[in-house]
């Protein structure tokens, strides 16, 4: 009403003051709801119309005056629409904002949650290596007071270079690094952001709480396991007993031979089974050294048909690629002994029964041995690898744990894969650089 009468008094829609009525719509667009910005721009429409029909009427202004009222009224209009429309969207905007901004707060706490309950400690390094966030566990690990701006050839003496070539673009340099720091043996490993920042993540982990939750573990099974000697001991030892006594009362030569074989076989039992102990008690004393496996496998074969005394046409070895693995030669010739000894007994008597697949992919050596005999019910599955657990009278139940656990001890994983007619056991190992 105010702009409309000031126009009246300036002239009428000539003096150009109807557009302050746009400013106004405007604003009013921005704070008021949809329909009442409507409701202002008719009332301007209105006021604009009634001043114009004042000059038309009273003063003799030609009607073809009403079209310039006519285009700024509905510039009023189509001001409303798009203004109101806008405010709807930064509105809309601004929720979503407001919506996000709390979803990353509550991702952020239970981020910082989650890294200051970690087990390991967490190191955020700048380009220069100086550290920029940590969480307590790193500050408790590394026993300083002050970690923030630190750098790194400071707090793990002797790790600095490592980190430094690992930057510049040595991706062996960022593999696992193990340290002796405090009377502690930790392990740290690093990973690159991705940012703009170049910052960079040092995991360390605690080795040797870890080795003594192994060392706990490994206590426990070795009291399960010597129970278990001691039932599986007794067994072979009656049986001994048994025909040793018989030989004392039998004179007759058949049955004398019988025995003397009876004794014979439980001998040999006792003894794979004292080997195999022992073999399990060592394996931990490792001497890693690289080793081509596609090169060291036909020697490995000749020498276990020689010694076995298996038809060499019963293996066959499928060999794709060129593989180099880190890995104790004795606990992989023992390993691949077993698992061939396995599969040679229950694959079929002919050719290629027992197949040896060589492969891999993503920094990964896969060996698998196959046979095509009955493969392994389901229900023994899940106690492959449990020891003392056969399905042949004369075995000791102790190969196929003992080479899971010597392929643990190398960082190795050994699995049975249930993908064929036949057994499948395949070994997973980091493949390592070339020698």
């Amino acid at each position: 009403v105010a702009i409309t009468l000031l126009m009246y008094a300036s002239g009428g829609i000539r003096s150009g003051l109807g557009v302050m009525l746009l400013i106004s719509l405007t604003g009013a667009a921005i704070v008021a709801p949809r329909r009442l910005s409507f409701l202002y721009a008719a009332l301007a429409t209105i006021a604009l119309l009634l001043e114009q029909g004042y000059w038309v009427l009273l003063q003799d202004v030609p009607s073809a005056g009403f079209v310039q009222p006519g285009l700024l009224a509905m510039g009023c209009f189509a001001t409303v629409g798009v203004t109101g429309w806008l405010a709807q969207r930064v509105a809309a905007n601004e929720a979503l904002a407001r919506q996000r901004g709390r979803a990353l707060a509550t991702q952020t706490r239970v981020n910082q949650l989650v890294i200051q309950d970690m087990q390991d400690g967490v190191l955020v390094l700048d380009r220069e290596g100086r550290v920029l966030q940590h969480n307590p566990q790193a500050q408790r690990l590394l026993a300083a007071e002050k970690l923030l701006g630190a750098g790194i050839a400071e707090l793990l003496p002797g790790f600095g270079g490592r980190w430094r070539a690992w930057r510049t673009g040595d991706a062996a340099a960022g593999g696992p690094a193990d340290l002796a720091l405090l009377g502690r043996d930790i392990r740290l490993r690093l990973l690159d952001t991705g940012t703009d920042e170049q910052f960079s993540v040092v995991f360390i982990e605690d080795m040797t709480r870890t080795r003594e939750q192994a060392q706990q573990i490994k206590l426990a099974a070795l009291g399960r396991l010597t129970a278990n000697i001691a039932h599986e001991i007794r067994n072979p030892l009656a049986a001994i007993s048994h025909a040793a006594e018989l030989l004392d009362e039998e004179n007759r030569g058949g049955d004398r031979e019988r025995l003397t074989r009876i004794v014979h076989d439980n001998t040999q039992r006792l003894e794979r089974l004292v080997a195999e102990v022992l073999q399990l008690n060592r394996r931990d004393r490792i001497s890693a050294e690289r080793i081509r496996l596609d090169a060291w496998l036909p020697g490995f074969i000749a020498e276990f048909v020689a010694n076995e005394s298996v038809p060499a046409a019963r293996l066959s070895v499928g060999a794709t690629r060129e593989a180099w693995i880190e890995f104790d030669r004795e606990h992989l010739h023992q390993v691949m002994w077993n698992l061939l000894r396995n599969a040679v007994r229950y694959a079929r008597s002919e050719p290629r029964s027992v197949r040896i697949a060589l492969g891999g992919f993503a920094g990964r050596v896969e060996l698998s041995v196959i046979d095509n005999g009955p493969g392994v019910p389901p229900s023994s599955q899940g106690q492959l690898f449990e020891p003392f657990f056969t399905t042949d009278s004369k075995g000791t139940g102790l190969g196929l744990y003992l080479a899971r656990e010597l392929c643990a001890a190398n960082r190795a994983l050994l699995e049975y894969v249930n993908d064929m007619p036949g057994a499948h056991f395949r070994i997973v190992i980091r493949e390592a650089r070339a020698a």
